[in-house]
């Protein structure tokens, strides 16, 4: 719930959230089998996306990820860029996360600003160039019916 006050006349107004969450949202693209989209979940601040990558057995400590300050979201078929704000439990290239041991596991979440409330595909770019990045393409917001939480200022 959030709560604005009118510094004028320290009035106190409780304005109600809804809050989209798409679990295991589908991609046409996705950018290799060690990472998945947990959730997406949206509201009319922040765009929240809940990822898990699970370290590569191909390397002997599992390997490293790291995620590009550029990245961003777009609705899908759409040149508007909605620039990356922050990162949570990944490091910002150039510094890596190294991992311990191969299959560890790995949740973060990126948040982005909102997005318009009738974006059906988006895509999740790291970075649009060649090489290894976690670029996720016609991700879709209609495959299952989300899930909506909603916070209210009535108790009863």
């Amino acid at each position: 719930m959030e709560i604005k006050i009118d510094e004028k006349t320290e009035e106190v107004t409780l304005i109600d959230i809804e809050t989209y969450v798409f679990k295991n949202p589908v991609s046409e693209h996705a950018p290799e089998k060690n990472i998945g989209i947990e959730s997406i979940s949206f509201d009319d601040e922040l765009t929240r996306i809940d990822f898990v990558y699970i370290a590569d057995r191909g390397y002997g400590n599992g390997g490293w990820v790291q995620i590009e300050r550029n990245s961003f979201i777009r609705p899908a078929g759409s040149d508007v860029k909605y620039s990356l704000i922050k990162a949570i439990n990944i490091p910002y290239a150039p510094i890596k996360h190294f991992f311990k041991c191969r299959g560890q596991v790995l949740r973060y979440t990126l948040l982005f600003p909102a997005l318009p409330k009738n974006t059906k595909e988006i895509d999740i770019i790291e970075k649009l160039a060649p090489g290894n990045y976690f670029n996720f393409f016609r991700v879709q917001l209609n495959n299952k019916k989300p899930l909506l939480v909603s916070l209210s200022n009535n108790f009863n």
